[in-house]
């Protein structure tokens, strides 16, 4: 049965983005708002990625809230299942749950440029208004599964690490692992010990250090609990760490050689025998790719029972799947730990703003760009968190979405103080295109000597033309600076026009009759 309500703002989305947006919008004082989740539980990337051995590869006390620390962490990387609970307990905290519709996918968002505000509908049929709309779904939402010849014929089980089917015993099959990313380096040696066989098709072989994890101790946590100070300490001496490693990322590459070396020898310790090695070293600077953490990918490799592909997978004939080396190998089930739709995000086909042109036409040429990666010219009102040019390296996003809820606060006051001053009529504000553009420009002049671009490697910071519409070129301090406030030269200013609606109304209504008179 479907639904109408007006809402001051519409969230998408209830991972760390959409939980923290609605953390800030209550902090503001605005508690006219919904949090739209498709699925029926919070929680987004969290609560999507449950595939074994799934964790965090950003320390605990970084990658959480500095609103909402945790001082009960049970390890210095902890696992989907911790941060997932976290989440939760951050909804109960902040008494949430009033603004969440759960089970309400958005099927599209259309700018009424009348009555200056968003038209939003849901899977269930229902229809909501909002004055703005924070887009806060996140690049790793959507998985991204190859379109392989002959997959549709394969007679085992299919599935990608993002939807992992608990209902499917691994034990005892032969085991095909699809990707070498972030998920497939915790999949792999979870499964190994369990699989009759387990092939590895390895396009690209990634860079892997040493996880230094460990149990939180019983004594620290007691510490933390007591003290908040120190949990605050240990959290800003993390964040320091890795603000001290941007520079050989973004300015000066070539300072990655000491880092380069440990990972070989990370690796020689592991993998004794030299030819699956060499194989499994890689060609381009690292960093160029995300660094991978784990003790136990490369033990797992060298394991009897596991196979790897230094091709990716090009056709599948029955059970047999064939990489484009030409290998072969058979297999029950296909595991595609392949990533995500992160430059060619699928909400984008599905929001049109103003002159009824759609975000994925706006993107489609020059790629994804946004202003401070966050609004875009044509779409008044429309705020992304974690959008173009946003995304790290060597740190916590954590980090990124709490500049950017600061902006989203300023943006809210300012357009507040802007429809008080309106006379009744409604306000919006509109990035303007130069300034969209300058933005881009200096972001991309920054990333031309960064380790993303120059490193000799592709990947998914990419999009299909090269350029890297994903990654942010510098400190989270510089981008928490840089989203501070509102800049208002670099936004117009839209408003009702004077006559009102019914006028508007009916002087459409007339011109069209004219129009067909004639």
């Amino acid at each position: 049965m479907g639904q109408h309500r007006h809402v001051r703002v519409a969230v998408i989305g209830s991972g760390f983005a959409g939980i923290g947006a609605a953390v800030r919008l209550r902090r503001e004082g605005i508690t006219d708002f919904v949090v739209l989740e498709r699925a029926d539980s919070v929680g987004g990337t969290w609560r999507d990625n449950d595939y074994p051995g799934c964790a965090c590869d950003v320390p605990s006390h970084l990658y959480s809230f500095s609103f909402a620390p945790n001082p009960d962490w049970p390890r210095a990387f902890s696992g989907q299942p911790y941060i997932r609970a976290y989440l939760e307990d951050v909804v109960d905290t902040f008494g949430l749950a009033p603004h969440l519709r759960l089970g309400h996918e958005v099927t599209s968002a259309r700018w009424d440029e009348d009555e200056l505000r968003w038209v939003v509908e849901t899977a269930p049929g229902a229809t909501f208004t909002a004055d703005v709309v924070v887009s806060a779904g996140g690049p790793l939402s959507d998985p991204r599964t190859p379109d392989i010849p002959g997959l549709s014929s394969f007679p085992g089980r299919v599935f990608h690490s993002a939807r992992w089917d608990h209902g499917y015993d691994l034990r005892g099959k032969r085991v095909a692992v699809v990707g070498t990313g972030a998920s497939a380096i915790q999949v792999v040696p979870a499964i190994q010990p369990d699989v009759a066989r387990l092939t590895l098709f390895q396009r690209t072989p990634p860079w892997v250090l040493p996880r230094r994890d460990r149990a939180i101790t019983g004594v620290e946590r007691a510490l933390h609990r007591a003290v908040p100070a120190t949990a605050a300490l240990r959290r800003q001496t993390l964040w320091g760490l890795r603000e001290l490693q941007v520079q050989a990322f973004t300015k000066h590459p070539g300072e990655l050689g000491l880092v380069e070396a440990l990972a070989r020898r990370h690796l020689a310790k592991a993998v004794p025998d030299p030819a699956l090695r060499a194989r499994l070293t890689p060609s381009y600077r690292i960093g160029c790719k995300r660094i991978l953490l784990s003790n136990t990918y490369y033990p797992a490799l060298a394991r009897p029972n596991v196979d790897v592909v230094t091709a990716a997978l090009a056709e599948v004939r029955g059970s047999e799947l064939v990489g484009q080396d030409g290998s072969t190998a058979e297999a029950d089930a296909i595991v595609f730990a392949t990533g995500f739709h992160v430059t060619d995000m699928p909400i984008a086909e599905r929001v049109t703003g103003a002159g009824g042109r759609t975000l994925a036409e706006a993107w489609s040429e020059g790629g994804m760009r946004s202003l401070r990666g966050a609004t875009l010219d044509g779409f008044p009102n429309w705020m992304t968190i974690i959008g173009p040019n946003t995304g790290l390296g060597n740190s916590s996003m954590i980090l990124m979405i709490e500049a950017q809820l600061n902006y989203l606060a300023d943006y809210l006051r300012k357009l507040g103080s802007l429809d008080r001053g309106g006379r009744g009529r409604r306000a919006a504000l509109d990035a303007r295109p130069r300034a969209v553009h300058a933005w881009n420009e200096h972001v991309q002049e920054r990333m031309a000597r960064t380790v993303w671009n120059t490193g000799g490697c592709t990947s998914w910071y990419l999009d299909a033309e090269g350029r890297n519409t994903t990654v942010w070129p510098g400190t989270t301090a510089e981008f928490k600076r840089a989203t501070l406030r509102v800049e208002a030269s670099e936004y117009d200013i839209v408003r009702q026009p004077d006559t009102p609606l019914p006028a508007r109304a009916a002087a459409a209504r007339d011109a069209a009759e004219k129009e067909a008179a004639q």
